[in-house]
């Protein structure tokens, strides 16, 4: 939309209803990282074949994308704050009259945007970038919304920088009780009123530029004004400031000798705050997987999964496998993982990605070997190691790329790191 510059509105798909099952006696509400996590459990012996299957076969009731604060909800809920999406489009279900009802007035909203010539860029300012990544914060949102929001950006024209997630992030409290750290799924949040008590509640708060434009072609503040909606008295899926989930951002920019252009990590506080450990160097996600899946991880590893990044990938996968294995094993807060990959949305624990330069461009988490020590330091936004990379460095030869050939190939001569936000179109 931002590329192209032509009145658009964007529609979500709208989340998925939780599943629902009896594991093992319990009752248990269930979604996609269930069943990631089940396959953990399952390998560390807590789960029977009849216990996955039941989860396997329970966890995706129907329609809609995945149900916590993942990265589906995360980057819904962050257009609607940039204002390219109708109030609320973020916080309905997949299946509801509230969708349908979305879906039909885009298309009016948008001949209402041609009848006033506004366009995408009219919307998309710095100003409104920075509204979502407010409201991103507040929800607890994906990693990948720091990835996304700088390539949205970058095709907007828009000046954005990893650390303005840091810079707003200081000031920017956790606020929902939501999936994958917290305890509701999103189906929780839309039957509270949704994004709209939200917004209200950051507006008053002085934390959401209200003269900004959104596609109804009034300004956010003019959106929130005429909405009936705020939260129900007694609901505890989103805190008030002065009881936040935490006190700043969840999202954490990292520097360091092992990121000397950055990463990001996703400190919720429940993993502690600190993890220093020995390196678990694995050259992709299949292999750490293997390892993991196998018992070879141990407490104080920290597991190292590289060559995932933009170029080496090639582009970026995501390591909800390996994460979701590591709390199904029981090791969510005695080990770490980091990567040049990213995660889903659905990963928690102690986990850093985005790690800049990436393995395959020479980066020093390239350089890593077995058994050196790591350590991630969230209060001082640092991730380290004590092993004398420069030494290395001279012997290093770069990896045969995994594609010669086609687009894979073109993608990964082109894309740049991902503390610049992944884009091919950066010259």
């Amino acid at each position: 939309m931002a590329r192209m510059n032509r009145p658009a509105v964007f529609v979500y798909g709208g989340t998925i209803l939780p599943g629902c099952a009896t594991v093992q006696g319990e009752e248990k509400e269930l979604d996609i990282v269930s069943v990631f996590e089940a396959v953990g459990k399952h390998a560390s012996g807590q789960f029977s074949d009849q216990d996955l299957q039941v989860v396997e076969e329970n966890a995706i009731p129907g329609p809609g994308s995945c149900g916590g604060m993942y990265t589906a909800n995360t980057m819904a809920s962050a257009i609607e704050a940039l204002g390219m999406s109708l109030p609320n489009s973020s916080a309905q279900a997949a299946i509801s009259d509230d969708k349908k009802r979305d879906s039909f007035d885009a298309g009016a909203a948008v001949v209402h945007l041609l009848q006033k010539g506004i366009k995408p860029r009219d919307i998309m300012t710095r100003e409104a970038f920075e509204n979502a990544i407010t409201v991103v914060i507040t929800l607890g949102g994906s990693t990948n919304a720091v990835l996304h929001l700088l390539a949205m950006a970058h095709a907007a024209g828009v000046e954005l920088g990893i650390d303005d997630f840091t810079e707003i992030g200081k000031r920017v409290p956790v606020l929902a009780d939501l999936k994958p750290s917290g305890k509701y799924v999103m189906a929780e949040m839309v039957k509270i009123g949704g994004l709209i008590p939200l917004m209200k509640l950051l507006l008053k708060e002085g934390l959401l530029h209200g003269h900004c434009l959104t596609v109804t072609g009034k300004t956010v503040a003019e959106n929130l004004a005429n909405s009936p909606l705020e939260f129900p008295e007694g609901q505890d899926v989103v805190r008030s400031i002065d009881n936040p989930v935490k006190k700043d951002s969840h999202l954490r920019i990292l520097y360091g000798n092992l990121a000397p252009t950055g990463a990001v990590a996703k400190i919720s506080g429940k993993e502690g705050l600190s993890f220093t450990g020995r390196a678990r160097v694995f050259d992709s996600e299949e292999d750490g997987m293997k390892a993991i899946l196998s018992g070879a991880i141990g407490e104080g590893d920290v597991i190292v999964i590289r060559r995932e990044g933009p170029k080496g990938g090639p582009g970026m996968r995501e390591m909800l496998g390996p994460t979701a294995a590591v709390m199904g094993r029981g090791l969510g807060d005695k080990v770490a993982l980091i990567t040049d990959g990213r995660f889903s949305g659905g990963s928690h624990g102690f986990v850093v990605g985005h790690i800049t330069p990436e393995a395959f461009e020479g980066g020093p988490i390239g350089l890593l070997e077995e058994g050196d020590i790591i350590t991630i330091d969230a209060e001082n936004n640092e991730i380290s190691t004590d092993a004398d990379l420069e030494s290395r460095r001279a012997s290093w030869v770069q990896p045969e790329p995994r594609y010669t050939r086609g687009v894979l190939a073109k993608y990964a001569k082109q894309v740049t790191s991902a503390s610049e936000g992944a884009v091919t179109d950066k010259f």
